[in-house]
């Protein structure tokens, strides 16, 4: 994972370790983060405000000048600035400014100042610079330790690496905490291995990236480092959460990426509607009940059946599906109940889904991935190339099955985690399965070609497990939770239905004594 690859952890700590006691670790985020994406601005600034002083300092360049009033004109210009994607910094807005006032005992008061400096000259970064603190419980000296740290040499940067190592703290400080969050931590956090799997997967080279439960970007920073080619992507998410989105927003910014990230409930205010994507890549908080489905229009264009409010997998499945362009793929977490669900409404769409040739792959997960939860999930891959279209075969009558429950390792007493290899092995199964001349082999107990003959014979039933030939009974293949969670909402269907009936008996019986009456 990002955080095991760098070498000033225990710097890291000792950051941490200033804050305890303080601030909830759950909020640690909230607090270190901002002050590298600062120090990020400011080592920016400062590297093309040299590139400037060079050019006029240069007789070749067409800015050469020793006029102090042009230089002066010309360094303070924002135009030279955000030409090359930089943002301005005033001057007490500067890390230099902030690392001089560190001391000070209104230091919080600077901080939030400089925040507040910048969104004002760079009015795309509006609601992203967070000024909390003030209002946080942190003491002044203990901030100033925070600064003090963060200015170590271990964090200058000066060199092609700057972007990385900010970017990798960061992702130090969201992954290192994010089991503190207890089980908030899905919504801003999908766990390395999982995003990995999910991007070599889908093999993003070029075009437009979607997602619609985007949290902080790691998918469009993962999918970034993938294609390995820079602005051959273009990337686009939506994220409910203020707090969660401004982390998003700073964090694909210090990885050198500039994204559309709007703030807003996908399912129920789509900030992209009538907009349609090459690749969609999400994490959905699974199983969200009393979602909002009785305000989902009947006519929606995104529904290609019924929406429940006992469960929001489907509701997300068919918003992933409707954002999905001609020639593009959907890859998606989902819990693992979604592959079974007999729930009314939930599969009915999974039996379209499947009748209407959408679903391509199905990959059955390790349990354990997460760190709020052991219950495993689902990769769930639906595509619009299935008909040969983008270089691909024609594979619109097949669905690939891959069961990945006995990949992975324990890195942790609660954690398991895919290793680079697995990862390899599993992304390769899927690119040869639909690739024109490709090297694919059924291997029992791991992937399956199925027919929708096949699917059909099993009652619309996704589970890798029926597929692959491993042994596994069918009902091992649910978790007790989602198993429990489904088994409820059919009770609680099968009572509703018992009270109509009811009801019904006693409207007949009431006609017969009417009926028996007037005779």
């Amino acid at each position: 994972m990002a955080q095991a690859d760098i070498d000033f952890q225990k710097d890291l700590f000792e950051a941490a370790n200033r804050m305890r006691g303080s601030v909830a670790p759950a909020n640690y985020k909230h607090i270190v983060l901002p002050l590298i994406f600062l120090r990020y601005l400011s080592l920016k600034y400062d590297k093309r405000r040299a590139q400037l002083e060079q050019m006029l300092d240069d007789p070749e360049s067409e800015l050469y000048s020793d006029d102090p009033e042009f230089r002066e004109e010309i360094l303070s210009d924002p135009h030279e600035y955000r030409s090359e994607h930089v943002y301005v910094v005033p001057e007490e807005a500067h890390w230099s400014y902030i690392v001089n006032n560190a001391k000070q005992p209104n230091i919080k008061e600077i901080l939030d100042n400089a925040m507040l400096l910048i969104e004002k000259e760079n009015p795309d970064l509006e609601g992203v610079m967070p000024r909390i603190y003030q209002s946080s419980n942190l003491p002044a000296e203990n901030l100033g330790e925070l600064i003090r740290i963060f200015s170590r040499d271990a964090f200058s940067a000066q060199n092609s690496d700057s972007v990385d190592i900010l970017g990798r703290v960061y992702e130090y400080f969201i992954g290192n905490f994010a089991s503190s969050e207890g089980n908030r931590a899905g919504e801003f956090f999908t766990p390395s291995s999982i995003v990995k799997l999910l991007v070599a997967m889908l093999d993003p080279k070029q075009g437009t990236v979607f997602d619609p439960a985007c949290g902080t970007g790691g998918m469009f920073i993962q999918s970034e480092q993938y294609t390995k080619q820079k602005h051959a992507l273009s990337f686009y998410g939506q994220e409910n959460i203020e707090t969660t989105l401004r982390l998003g927003k700073m964090n694909v910014l210090l990885h050198g990426i500039n994204a559309d990230i709007r703030l807003g409930d996908s399912l129920l205010n789509d900030q992209f509607e009538g907009q349609q994507f090459d690749y969609v890549i999400a994490n959905p908080p699974f199983n969200m009940k009393l979602w909002g489905a009785d305000k989902i229009q009947h006519n929606d264009p995104r529904l290609i059946g019924p929406v429940t409010d006992s469960n929001a997998n489907y509701a997300w499945i068919q918003h992933f599906l409707y954002h999905v362009k001609d020639g593009g793929t959907a890859g998606f977490v989902m819990a693992n109940g979604a592959m079974t669900t007999n729930t009314t409404g939930e599969k009915e769409v999974r039996q379209r889904l499947i009748e209407d040739g959408y679903v391509d792959c199905i990959v059955q997960m390790p349990e354990k991935l997460f760190f709020t939860t052991g219950i495993p999930c689902a990769l769930f891959f639906l595509s619009k190339n299935r008909d040969g279209q983008k270089g691909f075969r024609a594979r619109k009558n097949e669905i690939l099955f891959i069961d990945a429950r006995q990949r992975g390792t324990m890195v942790s007493r609660r954690q398991k985690a895919l290793d680079q290899e697995e990862i390899d092995e599993i992304a390769g199964i899927y690119h040869a399965y639909r690739t024109n001349g490709g090297a694919y082999q059924d291997v029992p107990g791991l992937c399956k070609v199925a027919t929708l003959d096949d699917v059909r014979a099993n009652d619309y039933k996704l589970t890798p497990g029926i597929y692959v030939g491993t042994g596994v009974g069918e009902e091992d293949d649910v978790p007790f939770e989602e198993k429990m969670a489904e088994l409820t909402t059919r009770l609680y269907e099968q009572f509703q239905e018992s009270i109509r009936l009811q009801s019904e008996i006693l409207e007949h019986l009431q006609n017969v004594n009417m009926e028996v009456s007037e005779t």
